[in-house]
């Protein structure tokens, strides 16, 4: 958004009436979206992924807080729940195959498959190692701070608790992730990004 462009919350006001001004929030934000689940699910999922978040984001556009000027924790907070919602499904999927397919060679190559996908996902081999071990939600709060850059406050907004709440999980998760990481010995191999336990609370 440059100067003199109306904010997010303007445009969303304004989508109210007009609702194909919406699609300036989709052209601001749809790249950032995009990144966040490219970091969470395999890239071909990606794109429904996207499309749904904003679908809901149109959908309830009128319960957006015209306080917040900017619009993205809002889209990250319905993205981490479209996520949510993938992801179960997902583990149901998989769950009804492994119960379906009789052969344990078969249920070995299908886990293997899923480990293979993961790793190859991972920039930080040992930081997805450890953030794997992280109860979802102290997960969730650490890869909006380190990977989509949020601060504190925004991260409550996008996933409606308070600050210390945030802080607290934030916290142990950092916690845990540096004791895996010590016992392991392994660093992360992109010392170019920083760890969960670097990434400060700018706002």
């Amino acid at each position: 958004m440059t100067a003199g462009e109306p904010t997010d919350a303007e445009v969303v006001a304004r989508s109210l009436s007009e609702p194909e001004a919406f699609g300036a929030i989709f052209d601001r934000h749809a790249d950032a979206v995009f990144g966040y689940f490219a970091r969470r699910v395999p890239r071909g999922e990606v794109p429904d992924l996207v499309a749904e978040t904003f679908r809901l984001a149109f959908d309830t556009r009128a319960r957006f807080d015209p306080a917040r000027v900017r619009a993205r924790p809002w889209l990250y907070g319905l993205a981490t729940n479209v996520l949510r919602h993938h992801l179960r499904r997902a583990r149901r999927e998989r769950a009804a195959h492994l119960r379906i397919v009789a052969s344990p060679d078969a249920v070995t190559g299908a886990e293997d498959a899923l480990a293979a996908s993961l790793d190859a996902a991972a920039e930080w081999p040992a930081v997805a190692a450890a953030l794997d071990t992280l109860a979802d939600i102290d997960r969730e709060a650490v890869l909006l701070l380190a990977w989509e850059e949020l601060s504190y406050a925004e991260i409550a907004e996008a996933t409606g608790v308070p600050v210390g709440t945030v802080r607290s999980r934030i916290n142990r998760a950092r916690r845990q992730v540096r004791e895996l990481i010590d016992r392991t010995g392994q660093l992360p191999v992109d010392t170019n990004r920083r760890l969960p336990e670097e990434a400060t609370d700018h706002g």
